[in-house]
């Protein structure tokens, strides 16, 4: 299936000084609070514009990865996670780094990060090509089944309100039609403006939304420095705490695991793998009361997890065409700018672009040890940049990016509004991730549902002569009434919890 002299392709001295770029870049941005890897790599997708499409690929691999493993230094060096996937992170690196030893909780989560990361890439390989020979059996009954049950996932997590979950969704399945619908030519939602014909572009859209959205919520920090604990990491504690991982081998499988399992499901990735892990590693531990209070084995769980579900999210990125997580959404977009489609015919027709992300996956992520084991004094310099000058210049580069997409004024409209839209929706604690999900795969789900219609002669009970379409339906029912009965019982608890408060 695969060429395998590809892989002297991607070890060309280009493609490696762009991966090792790449995973600096996602290092540096990653450490610092508020610039998540989804940031990362939405700022990096319009430059990849102008290279080939195996470059700009083995680049935004290499800043997902950097820009995940990142957030763990300003997580055990301030308390503050740099990205959401190292919240679990801060809960012992923090303590160690409190009592003096940074430099033994930084080695942990840099060798568990490697670990994580190279478990996920076995997976990746293994998991993704017959995963995608399983994925040619779909058709327009399977895809859209499919793309209901990926929002009904994302909708079931959204936050503490699944209503509002939905009603995210729903605009953004709105969006989605805006404009000329290609199967009739029929106008649908511009309002008279020409701009809004072809749609709305989702690079803008998704630049705008997370970008700005996230400046806006930091302003008010904007002009407050960092306390930064002092580290003394160094090569030598780096192996000597290598050398003692023996004891958590059983911690790093069981939280590399979940990390996968938790990344391939639709829109979850490394945010909740780290919480996940971090809990199960606490109910198995000996000593779960030392959780909290500085033991290793949480900052393991932690980042262990949150690099495995970075090759779990991109499985159903390249074999669905369905993003797992907000940064595999970015990277779907830049899919699209070089005019390739990910999903099953992406295993079967370009197999060597595919491999190339596999070998720039399992590159990027010795990039990322060795960076962090020689260069970690760079990050931790790159958390005193001050946010009042670093935060204009990342607008100004968003701008920038979104008006060379097209080369037009309506993309940095659209880019700025939608910022504007995704920084109230944040404040009413709607969640983003199911609108830009819905946005991305609103037409196909569209198309899709046209084409099955036509099919079974202006009826869909096709569906019922679909066993695959039928399982993703009755799993979409079951995923929202399984979050519905547990918002449920958590209500019910805490009005025990306060009935009892009253009583004593």
């Amino acid at each position: 299936m695969f060429d395998l002299s590809q892989i002297f392709h991607v070890l060309e001295p280009l493609n490696l000084l762009l991966m090792f770029l790449g995973v600096f870049g996602g290092l540096v941005i990653g450490a610092m609070p508020g610039l998540t890897s989804t940031m990362a790599v939405g700022l990096l997708v319009p430059v990849t514009f102008g290279m080939h499409v195996d470059q700009g690929l083995v680049t935004l691999v290499a800043v997902y990865i950097g820009g995940i493993s990142g957030g763990l230094v300003s997580a055990t060096l301030l308390n503050i996670p740099g990205t959401p996937s190292s919240v679990a992170t801060t809960f012992d690196a923090f303590p160690m780094a409190r009592r003096g030893e940074a430099g033994k909780a930084l080695a942990y989560g840099v060798f568990a990060s490697f670990l994580g990361g190279l478990f996920s890439f076995f997976i990746l390989a293994l998991v993704a090509p017959a995963l995608g020979r399983f994925a040619l059996r779909f058709g327009p009954y399977e895809y859209f089944a499919l793309v209901i049950f990926t929002l009904s996932c994302i909708v079931s997590i959204s936050g503490k309100s699944l209503v509002k979950g939905l009603l995210s969704a729903c605009v953004g399945l709105l969006m989605a039609m805006v404009g000329v619908s290609e199967p009739d030519s029929v106008t649908r939602f511009t309002f008279g403006l020409d701009a809004l014909e072809a749609g709305f572009s989702v690079m803008p859209v998704l630049i705008g939304m997370y970008a700005i959205a996230q400046i806006l919520q930091d302003v008010a920090f904007i002009k407050k420095p960092f306390n930064i604990i002092s580290a003394n990491f160094s090569p030598r504690e780096f192996l000597a705490v290598a050398a003692r991982f023996r004891n958590s081998v059983k911690n790093l499988v069981r939280s590399s695991l979940i990390g996968v399992g938790v990344g391939i499901l639709p829109g979850v990735g490394p945010g909740l793998s780290n919480i996940v892990a971090y809990s199960q590693a606490k109910s198995a531990s000996d000593d779960p009361d030392s959780f909290g209070q500085g033991n290793p084995d949480g900052i393991i769980a932690s980042e262990s997890a949150n690099n495995a579900a970075t090759g779990g999210a991109l499985i159903p990125l390249l074999t669905l065409g369905i993003p797992g997580d907000a940064t595999t959404m970015m990277m779907l977009g830049a899919f699209m700018i070089h005019n390739v489609q990910p999903g099953p015919l992406l295993m079967r027709d370009n197999a060597d672009l595919v491999l190339t992300i596999f070998v720039a996956y399992f590159v990027s992520n010795i990039f990322m040890l060795l960076l962090q084991i020689y260069f970690i004094r760079v990050l931790i310099k790159a958390l005193m940049v001050p946010r009042y000058i670093l935060y204009p210049v990342i607008l100004a580069m968003c701008g920038i990016g979104c008006y060379a997409l097209n080369n037009t004024m309506s993309d940095v409209w659209v880019f700025l509004i939608l910022g504007l839209v995704g920084y109230f929706f944040c404040r009413q604690g709607f969640p983003l991730l199911p609108l830009v999900l819905g946005l991305i795969l609103g037409r196909m789900a569209e198309d899709q549902l046209r084409i099955s219609w036509v099919m079974g002669h202006d009826s869909l009970v096709g569906y019922l002569d679909r066993p695959i379409a039928l399982t993703f339906l009755g799993l979409s029912a079951i995923s929202v009434a399984y979050a519905l009965y547990c918002k449920r019982r958590a209500r019910l608890r805490s009005k025990a919890g306060a009935g009892a408060a009253c009583a004593s």
